[in-house]
């Protein structure tokens, strides 16, 4: 199976790496990755955050698609819950006119953050206090494709940007409820294994297709399959790597967050864990694909078959960014990539 291989970066706050200068890194990894033949390239949004430094996707998507030429930039994912429909679509139908043909828009539910952030974010309203998910990606579609029917009062805004030129759509999802509402909306599901690994099955993307056709879409649905990869030029280095991302996946509802440990503070952890902490270390490892160059290439596929995308997204996070960067060179040369 031929497959495109996409980057969701996470802008990682690691090593001699501040929340100043992480985004940064985003942009050099960006421009390697294009060389290397990557399909896409999406940023995530993280808020409040000491490990994750990319609080606008929108921002360095500006910054990224400047940088690079051929690569499809976009969001995985823009957390909608926090913004108006009509705000976010004149932000990327903007972005899609300044480079037409490679904005991608892709949206989540997650807050991104914690309590305090969504307080923030909302203000000088107030939560919402009931799912309006729904109807803001009901309403963003339609801000998008210029869908509003006649008597809708927003039928009559308007973006200057021709429809050939907006963003392709695409909703993130970890577990089942996203992939309904995708379906009916017509938009591209990005499943993301990484962050519910046990939860997501190929059902998932089986029942986004159901509805997507039922729904009258015509074509065939987009689909992407998201993992946690760290590959490296042998298994026992890739796990050792591996040991940042694994803690922090670990202890993800430890209060309060520690930031990103270096692959040694990780290892000397581990010998004092007790051995109900080791087996869920352990667990966590094995839920992600790590390993040598053909290691990573056979897992990949595996799972792509199993999940029937032609497509997978890369999240790779490291204490390093140069272990970052070799880990997307050495699965692109085993996946003997090449410009589209």
């Amino acid at each position: 199976m031929t497959l495109r291989l996409t980057v969701i970066d996470q802008t990682p706050i690691h090593e001699n790496c501040t929340s100043l200068t992480a985004p940064a890194t985003s942009v050099d990894l960006a421009i390697e990755c294009e060389k290397l033949g990557y399909h896409r390239f999406w940023l995530a949004e993280h808020h409040n955050s000491i490990q994750f430094a990319g609080a606008a996707p929108e921002v360095l998507i500006t910054r990224i698609a400047s940088a690079t030429n051929r690569m499809r930039i976009g969001s995985g994912g823009v957390m909608l819950t926090h913004y108006s429909p009509y705000k976010v679509a004149e932000t990327f139908s903007l972005l899609g006119g300044l480079f037409p043909g490679r904005i991608d828009l892709g949206i989540g539910r997650a807050p991104g953050g914690n309590h305090l952030s969504s307080v923030a974010l909302a203000a000088p309203g107030t939560l919402i206090q009931h799912d309006h998910f729904p109807k803001q990606a009901a309403e963003l579609c339609a801000f998008i494709r210029g869908s509003f029917p006649s008597g809708h009062p927003y039928a009559a805004l308007r973006f200057p940007t021709e429809a050939s030129a907006m963003p392709s759509l695409w909703m993130l999802g970890s577990g089942g409820g996203s992939s309904d509402l995708a379906g009916h909306l017509g938009m591209g599901l990005a499943l993301a294994k990484f962050i519910a690994p046990r939860v997501c099955s190929p059902a998932i993307f089986e029942h986004h297709a159901d509805v997507y056709q039922k729904a009258g879409h015509g074509t065939s649905p987009a689909r992407l399959l998201a993992l946690a990869v760290i590959c490296a030029h042998t298994d026992e280095e890739a796990s050792f790597i591996a040991g940042t991302a694994v803690y922090r996946k670990m202890t993800a509802g430890a209060v309060p967050r520690e930031s990103l440990l270096s692959p040694s503070e990780v290892r000397e952890r581990y010998l004092r864990m007790t051995q109900a902490e080791r087996a869920e270390y352990d667990a966590t490892l094995d839920d992600m694909v790590v390993g040598s160059p053909e290691s990573c290439r056979n897992k990949i596929h595996e799972l792509a078959k199993a999940f029937g995308s032609k497509e997978i997204g890369i999240v790779t996070v490291t204490y390093r960014l140069d272990d970052r960067i070799q880990s997307y060179r050495l699965l692109a040369d085993a996946h003997t990539l090449c410009a589209e």
